[in-house]
């Protein structure tokens, strides 16, 4: 029998998954059903449904979906725009450029880039203020709220929905627009009936896997907030390094909830992008 060395190629792959994701799940969950004496329990994954606990969980799966929400519906319209609209292609590539660098722009300078601009004395506030008179702040407007922390996941949320809807808008053939306009259809017609029944599995794909990535969001809402929005990151941040609320046993159920979440948001898209690219065959 002869040997396939190819396989080798994998090893540092099954190596790094096995090294950093595997074996740290199974910590976590061993964790997770034990108590803070070290022996085997449900309490411990039961006191997730304790009332702040599942307000956590409340709170994080609303301001994911808001943002998540917010970045599927206008990343979609500028995809359109950027690869259907007609627009030139150096601003196309403009943006492209500029979706892959916001994409992986967080944590602690996403937060400073915010409070400079829209903080109590950013300079988008201020030009408001004393330009047009607009006091955002006394109608009730905060960066440090539920919708001004989701206007600052839409920062990133947004330049990752572009770049991953793109593909999908790509292989929307010119012949089928073509057939539907000859059969006397508008573009609206044509938008409505064709493009975006063929889209929806994509869409609702991206949708997902915004969610999974605002889920798990810590380093800008911590840096916003200074750990006063208990979302799930940031309750679980306080069990396992506060010297208050010190309890790692709680905060490994948290994550291992947090992950059944993320695993089930990541398993529905990757239903939906097989769906999508049987479509689009």
């Amino acid at each position: 029998m002869r040997l396939n060395w190819s396989w080798l190629g994998l090893l540092p792959f099954l190596l790094f998954a096995l090294m950093f994701l595997i074996l740290p799940v199974l910590y976590l969950v061993n964790g997770a059903f034990q108590t803070p004496d070290g022996s085997y329990s449900l309490e411990t994954m039961l006191s997730l449904s304790a009332p702040e606990i599942a307000g956590s969980y409340g709170l994080s799966i609303k301001l994911s979906f808001a943002s998540a929400a917010m970045g599927t519906v206008f990343g979609l319209a500028l995809g359109y725009a950027l690869l259907l609209g007609g627009l030139p292609g150096w601003v196309r590539r403009a943006f492209m450029t500029f979706s892959g660098v916001a994409s992986n722009f967080a944590g602690v300078p996403l937060a400073f880039a915010f409070i400079a601009t829209l903080g109590r004395l950013g300079l988008v506030t201020l030009v408001l203020r004393d330009v047009l008179g607009i006091n955002i702040y006394a109608a009730g407007f905060t960066l440090f709220s539920f919708w001004g922390l989701a206007l600052t996941y839409l920062y990133f949320q947004l330049p990752l929905m572009v770049l991953m809807i793109t593909p999908a808008l790509e292989g929307l053939r010119p012949e089928w627009r073509e057939a539907a306009e000859s059969l006397g259809a508008s573009r609206m017609q044509y938008l409505t009936r064709v493009a975006l029944p063929l889209l929806a599995p994509s869409v609702l794909g991206c949708f997902l896997l915004l969610f999974a990535n605002a889920f798990g969001t810590l380093a800008t809402i911590y840096a916003l907030t200074s750990a006063n929005f208990p979302v799930v990151p940031i309750v679980l941040f306080q069990q396992i390094r506060g010297n208050v609320l010190y309890n790692p046993n709680l905060g490994y159920a948290l994550a291992v909830g947090m992950i059944l979440i993320m695993g089930l948001s990541n398993t529905l898209y990757f239903i939906l992008r097989r769906r999508a690219e049987r479509w689009q065959k």
